[in-house]
């Protein structure tokens, strides 16, 4: 089983994590012809990447040996991909041929639970309503001058 590329040589997957990454290294499996792509470019925590955003600079890029067993590892600026959220792979080219067949992409890195707190809705007074703060036990007196 494989994933190929429809119209030309461009593939991009997406991949949101559960958790934040630390990423050390991609491993990337195709064929020994000239479907097996030539360059990968790796982009972090833009969920939802489109082709039209791939114009924008990626956090680092490689070139690519044709490699059909995946012993090949590339591995990753840890500084730069230490909390990732959401991992966009872009293939922009290929080897030479009309489009790009990939067979496994392999992720190697740490795993950690997200701290992600929702939103909190809070009401501040900006000055205190004594009708909101009535106390039983405190009774009112009145002092009269006559």
């Amino acid at each position: 089983q494989f994933v190929e590329s429809d119209d030309d040589e461009e593939l991009l997957f997406n991949i949101p994590f559960t958790g934040t990454v630390k990423l050390k290294g991609v491993i990337v499996m195709g064929e020994e012809d000239e479907t097996h792509p030539a360059e990968m470019r790796l982009f972090r925590n833009i969920p939802h990447m489109s082709f039209d955003d791939t114009a924008r600079e990626p956090e680092q890029t490689f070139s690519l040996t044709q490699d059909p067993t995946g012993e090949l590892e590339y591995p990753t600026k840890i500084a730069r991909f230490s909390n990732v959220y959401h991992l966009s792979i872009h293939f922009p080219r290929n080897f030479g041929a009309e489009t790009t067949k990939i067979f496994y992409i392999g992720l190697k890195g740490e795993w950690a639970e997200a701290h992600r707190h929702e939103v909190t809705i809070c009401n501040y007074e900006a000055s205190a309503n004594p009708a909101d703060h009535k106390l039983e036990q405190i009774t009112p007196q009145t002092h009269f001058i006559s």
